[in-house]
């Protein structure tokens, strides 16, 4: 199958569809599905505007996501747009829709004049891995980044 629509930034008349998928995202993450507290989430991004939502469709159908977090870098005094989730339903992958997503949030990066999009992907996500670097993403080489769990 081929994505006939391309992509688009979603809004709130999406939640339901995009509620689907991004419960679909985290039982891929090992999360426990629960679809109510995922429209809720998502609901209060769309509402505060706290967050970007890509989602690529075909034939009226959204097959896939991307998230992208607002954040700043203190040196450089510029946007960074966090790229903390992209999706795309199993049946649909491997025919160019992640890198339509991630072309759309590259995009909208330049658009809003970011100096960078940042992302994180787990170390046997292999897959990803390529694909990011082939759409030139390269791993930092100048920073450790650690995590404080709370």
């Amino acid at each position: 199958m081929k994505v006939t629509n391309g992509s688009f930034q979603a809004r709130l008349e999406h939640l339901e569809e995009v509620s689907n998928l991004f419960d679909q995202y985290r039982i891929f993450y090992k999360a426990s599905s629960d679809l109510g507290a995922v429209r809720n989430f998502l609901q209060e991004r769309f509402q505060n505007s706290d967050s970007i939502i890509f989602v690529a469709s075909n034939d009226g159908h959204i097959i896939g996501f991307t998230q992208l977090y607002p954040s700043f870098s203190s040196v450089s005094m510029q946007r960074i747009w966090i790229l903390n989730d992209l999706f795309v339903e199993q049946s649909n992958r491997q025919q160019g829709v992640a890198t339509l997503l991630l072309s759309a949030a590259a995009d909208f990066a330049r658009e809003s004049n970011a100096i960078r999009i940042t992302l994180a992907t787990q170390i046997s996500n292999i897959s990803a891995q390529s694909l990011y670097e082939s759409l030139g993403y390269g791993k930092d080489e100048e920073f450790y980044h650690y995590l404080f769990r709370v």
